[in-house]
């Protein structure tokens, strides 16, 4: 039996807009990191989730973007859904966009943040991943402890160490993080996508490095029908650095394209 995500639904009290908003955060988040956007789309019915082994969400032994489209897909068949504006951020991001492989007729528009179609190479987590995988073999529940062992390993700042402890609850992590760590390479991997010619934005953070111009071939191949917006002075967590310009920027971009 298909194991459905947890999923939070807002609907505003006078609907104005009859295609609703499916939000889905990046690696190590929950469905809370794209809540700042979610609160500035007022107008929109919004479905905000949290991925697979993240926040409240199933654990799985499976973690690759095939099944996290499914995953979304299965969403929004429980729901009734038949047409849907997708937003992601990151990991979630390249879900979003796999999403269009399954049910490319169903994607209204989609909205990228800060993450390209391609593989990246370099791996940009190992210290995270060592840090919840001390905090994971130290037993510890209480939230101090564990934010001390992680200053051991991440050197990123307290931002990150912060970010990472909002999904320490009840004294554990809700991370699943053996299997984030086995699947580290097909998270930060890409299967080419058919291409899809609806229309797709990118949200670009100007200080971070994850869409480049060297990746414009792999969009236009991809995402042949895509524009986008470079946010300065902001990095790779774009969204939370300057939402203001974000939530600007998706409601310029869908009051264009309506």
């Amino acid at each position: 039996m298909t194991q459905l995500l947890n999923y939070k639904i807002t609907t505003p009290e006078v609907e104005k807009h009859p295609v609703p908003i499916l939000l889905m955060h990046g690696l190590f988040g929950d469905m809370n990191n794209l809540g700042m956007i979610a609160r500035g789309l007022e107008e929109y019915t919004t479905i905000q989730i949290d991925a697979r082994n993240h926040g409240e969400s199933f654990h799985s032994e499976i973690m690759n973007y095939d099944v996290m489209a499914e995953d979304i897909v299965h969403l929004l068949d429980h729901l009734g859904i038949e047409k849907v504006i997708l937003i992601g951020h990151s990991m979630g991001g390249k879900a979003v966009m796999t999403v269009t492989k399954l049910i490319p007729e169903k994607v209204d528009k989609l909205i990228i943040i800060d993450v390209a179609p391609v593989a990246y190479k370099e791996r940009r987590h190992d210290e995270i991943l060592a840090a919840l995988n001390a905090v994971n073999e130290s037993g510890v529940t209480d939230r101090r402890e564990a934010a001390e062992i992680m200053r051991q390993y991440i050197t990123e700042g307290e931002f990150v160490i912060q970010f990472l402890l909002k999904s320490f609850r009840d004294g554990k992590l809700r991370f699943n993080v053996p299997v984030l760590d086995r699947e580290y390479d097909a998270i930060s991997g890409w299967k080419k996508i058919p291409t899809w010619n609806g229309k797709a934005f990118f949200i670009i953070g100007g200080d971070s490095g994850y869409v480049t111009r060297e990746y414009q071939a792999e969009v236009q191949a991809q995402l042949p029908n895509s524009s986008a917006i470079v946010i300065a002075g902001a990095g790779h967590w774009v969204h939370a650095q300057k939402t203001d310009s974000v939530v600007k920027a998706i409601l310029n971009f869908l009051g264009k394209n309506e």
